[in-house]
């Protein structure tokens, strides 16, 4: 009974994706279960294209720096967040630990086009909007992540031990709390770059139209041929997949 439902999920999952990746090498694809004579042409035509070319830049450069200000500022706010956790004022972690669910990024997204969209903030369409606002949006996920770990850990005890050896804060935080949290950090980071990297909502609504990312890009691709926006999708899952593994394989191999 487990074992079916199990191949079933997988099927219903991994469907879609395999039926993209067959449509991506078929010369047409209308009215039909599967399409018809195999080709490369698609894939060509997505590497030719200027406007893809440049929204794939675009999304990595806003990934890269979502991730390098994450690495900033979660650790210690993750780690704030634990010490007053442990004091009795757990509720600041339990908004940030909610915040990814009770915060739609549309959400985000109006009120950033609302705030941003004036004489004295006119940087709606702007990257560096559409960096803060992705990092507004996958900071939690790391957050969470480091939180979690942090629990597991026991770092209080090692904290304490340094402490009657006279080490300082910034010491116990430099030399105990950032070691433990090396492989957690990393592949939270390759979680925030996959969530930004395939996020459409904010970048939708915030970026311009000379810096649009790949997913915006990508919509525009399903109002013409098919196996051209079956290429396109199959590269962003490619990514996608690629962040998965790199992010399973530093977990698998934390200590």
């Amino acid at each position: 009974m487990v074992r079916g439902i199990s191949i079933a999920y997988g099927l219903y999952l991994l469907l879609p994706m395999l039926l993209l990746v067959v449509g991506s090498f078929g010369q047409n694809w209308t009215n039909s279960v599967l399409p018809s004579g195999p080709t490369t042409q698609w894939y060509q035509d997505l590497w030719n294209d200027a406007s893809f070319r440049r929204a794939f830049v675009s999304s990595l450069t806003v990934a890269l720096s979502a991730c390098v200000i994450n690495s900033v500022l979660a650790l210690p706010l993750a780690y704030s967040l634990h010490h007053g956790a442990r004091q009795g004022k757990a509720m600041a972690a339990r908004i940030v630990s909610a915040m990814p669910v009770a915060v739609p990024a549309i959400t985000l997204a109006f009120g950033y086009m609302i705030v941003f969209n004036t004489d004295t903030l006119p940087w709606l369409g702007s990257t560096p909007l559409l960096i803060a606002a992705h990092v507004i949006a996958t900071l939690p996920y790391l957050t969470n992540a480091l939180l979690t770990d942090l629990r597991h850990l026991g770092i209080e005890r090692l904290e304490q031990a340094a402490a009657t050896l006279g080490a300082g804060e910034w010491q116990r935080f430099t030399g105990i709390v950032m070691p433990a949290l090396r492989q957690s950090m990393l592949s939270g980071l390759v979680m925030v770059a996959a969530l930004s990297i395939g996020e459409f909502n904010l970048s939708n609504l915030l970026v311009g139209f000379q810096n649009r990312t790949y997913p915006v890009v990508l919509l525009q691709a399903f109002y013409g041929a098919t196996g051209f926006a079956c290429a396109a999708t199959v590269i962003l899952l490619l990514l996608a997949s690629l962040a998965a593994l790199l992010s399973s394989s530093l977990l698998r191999k934390a200590p």
